[in-house]
């Protein structure tokens, strides 16, 4: 529980998001995609716990037993305006201890970092968020427009019980709200200018994300014995339809996203790049790099095989499962491609699909950001991009939000940030944490 009394002695939101950020690493909520895991009750009455402490009334709802969201309004001095939604997910993916040179779950500070799962996967921006909330119902103060704080479940699954239940069930929450913010966007890369070489941050707005075609491709054959010759083989009419796709190259297609900060990198770094190859320029984002290369075609990649029960029993049908990412306004164009490829011996269905987002670069929420970004980091500049996987705010644009990634992080030249999503050893400075609490405090002064 937290002590109340020492909370009277905070008056800025940097001096608890440490130990925000830190409880909620501790407290295990990984989601293993198949209802086995702990869910997110704990985290969620957290968070509650944090809310109520400051006077504060949060929404709760579990979809299914554990699996808990929780949501409350602050209202704005302008009620007029649409109302802005600021989320992040309290699941975070599967960590082995074994791996890690520390407990996952210890939220040890080293090095000047927080480790553990969820460092920056998202419970760094849930805990900047919560430090706002907090510090706003505190204060008293109120933002421009409404704004809707709400923490989902099961984000690392597709959402199902967390936000697109929520949409579904719950869409009165976020009644009026035109635009949202959320993760995988606004950290910092490092690049050189070209006319000095100094060296000068960039921050990455992901302005659009990928759309989602989870596939299930299954050869149907003549069962047999072993021994006996059979050239209607499921897994040999699997085998030549995962070749067939795996081998195909998918055309590069800039959309405007990717376009911007390929134009904008080029513009500061001075490197050129061509529609058929950008690698010189992208060595200059480092770790960033990976989340960029996914979002220049549409991607497929195989993630599981299935088939047969017995070494001398020739099976009847075989499958493979194919994680499909794709532009948006390629979805019918990449199932076409994916049903061809697999030919008329495999059946391909879908196992999960959603949307493909693109949000305007020029707007007046985007220049609130980039001036908070100004104020908190001098120089520094603000460019576009696209996230090859997917968030929360998917589910929301069925509302007709507008979804942009933004948590904002100054980070060190030389850390991997984008590799440690998912990754062993996530980490997050502590100076970082702090400099994304000010700026995301600014922006909420702004919206």
């Amino acid at each position: 529980m937290t002590d109340s009394s020492a909370q009277t002695t905070v008056t800025d939101p940097t001096q608890e998001v440490e130990r925000i950020c830190r409880d909620l690493i501790r407290i295990d909520s990984s989601n293993y995609g198949d209802g086995s895991g702990p869910g997110e009750r704990a985290c969620a009455e957290y968070v509650m716990e944090q809310l109520t402490e400051v006077g504060l009334d949060p929404f709760y709802a579990e979809s299914e037993d554990k699996r808990a969201n929780v949501s409350v309004r602050v209202e704005g001095s302008d009620r007029e305006r649409p109302a802005l939604v600021v989320h992040g997910h309290l699941d975070v993916v599967p960590a082995d201890a074994g791996d890690w040179s520390v407990d996952p779950f210890s939220a040890e500070v080293k090095d000047g970092c927080i480790w553990g799962r969820g460092a920056v996967d998202m419970k760094d921006m849930d805990a900047m968020i919560l430090a706002n909330l907090r510090h706003l119902a505190r204060t008293g103060s109120k933002p421009p427009r409404d704004v809707v704080f709400t923490f989902f479940a099961d984000e690392e699954a597709g959402g199902v019980k967390g936000s697109s239940w929520m949409v579904d069930h719950h869409p009165e929450l976020f009644e009026g709200a035109s635009e949202a913010i959320s993760e995988v966007g606004g950290y910092s890369v490092t690049i050189p200018r070209k006319d000095t070489g100094e060296q000068v941050r960039a921050y990455l707005l992901q302005t659009a994300e990928k759309g989602i075609a989870w596939l299930r491709l299954t050869a149907h054959g003549r069962a047999g014995h072993g021994s006996v010759p059979n050239d209607d083989n499921a897994i040999v009419h699997l085998a030549q339809a995962i070749e067939r796709i795996n081998a195909h190259k998918w055309p590069r297609t800039y959309i405007a996203s990717v376009r911007e900060l390929l134009d904008g990198l080029s513009s500061v770094t001075g490197t050129g790049y061509t529609d058929e190859d950008a690698s010189e320029l992208l060595e200059h984002i480092g770790g960033a790099r990976g989340f960029v290369l996914g979002t220049l075609q549409d991607t497929s990649s195989f993630t599981m095989l299935d088939s047969g029960y017995k070494h001398n029993v020739i099976p009847q049908t075989a499958s493979a499962t194919l994680d499909c990412r794709f532009l948006p306004g390629h979805e019918d164009e990449l199932m076409d491609t994916v049903r061809a490829l697999a030919g008329d011996r495999v059946e391909v269905s879908v196992h999960h699909r959603d949307t493909a987002l693109e949000a305007p670069f020029g707007s007046d929420l985007v220049d609130r950001m980039a001036d908070a970004l100004q104020a908190e980091d001098p120089g520094s500049l603000l460019l576009p991009y696209c996230l090859s996987g997917g968030t929360d705010n998917k589910a929301l644009s069925r509302l007709g939000i507008t979804g942009y990634g933004f948590a904002p992080l100054r980070l060190p030249a030389d850390l991997d940030f984008v590799g440690m999503f998912h990754g062993i050893d996530e980490r997050i400075p502590v100076d970082s944490l702090e400099f994304g609490t000010r700026v995301l405090q600014r922006l909420l002064a702004t919206c």
